[in-house]
């Protein structure tokens, strides 16, 4: 089989890709490569957005069993205010936790040696409460008297920064702890 170019109405041979069709084959790839490159950084965007939330599933759980095994073993809260706490570990040494708003951490020192518990930490919140609950509530009692504190309410929340847009990858972390050793 040949295959010959057919001739036009002036004599001349007409072969290959006109300038319309080339444009337009230009347009297409053109938008194909556009619908690409757009679902190539929706993935990307994706991905660094569930690592960050594995990120800080894993730092929120370690830092709250930290805390929890610290205050249900301590011997007494020694202060409190919203952002930081002191307690007295059942060795008589002092652990302290303290949120800096402003590096947004929540560090957690004993016996000197300082640890970054949380990164990121937007806010932090402690509060005291009594031992018994209001009425017939499961709501404690709130109380700024360290020596009737039996319970330690602590609430967190952590972001992060994904491409330049602060997004909040987890969720407020809210425990209540309630203290074994105090008062026993």
């Amino acid at each position: 089989m040949d295959f010959k170019a057919t001739s036009t109405k002036g004599g001349r041979a007409q072969a290959g890709f006109g300038l319309v069709e080339a444009v337009i084959a230009i347009g297409i790839t053109s938008l194909l490569m556009a619908v690409l490159a757009s679902v190539s950084m929706m993935s990307g965007r994706t991905f660094v957005a569930f690592a960050n939330y594995v990120d800080l599933d894993d730092g929120n759980r370690i830092a709250m069993d930290t805390l929890t095994r610290d205050l249900r073993e301590c011997n007494r809260v020694t202060t409190c205010s919203a952002t930081r706490l002191d307690i007295e570990g059942p060795d008589g040494v002092t652990v302290s936790y303290q949120h800096n708003p402003v590096a947004a951490t929540l560090t957690r020192t004993r016996t000197g040696i300082s640890k970054v518990m949380l990164k990121g930490c937007d806010s932090l919140n402690f509060a005291l409460g009594t031992r018994n609950p209001e009425g017939s509530s499961f709501s404690v009692k709130s109380t700024t008297d360290i020596s009737i504190a039996k319970v330690v309410n602590v609430s967190w929340n952590c972001s992060r920064t994904i491409l330049g847009k602060k997004a909040n990858t987890e969720n407020v972390q809210t425990a209540r702890i309630v203290i074994r050793r105090q008062g026993s």
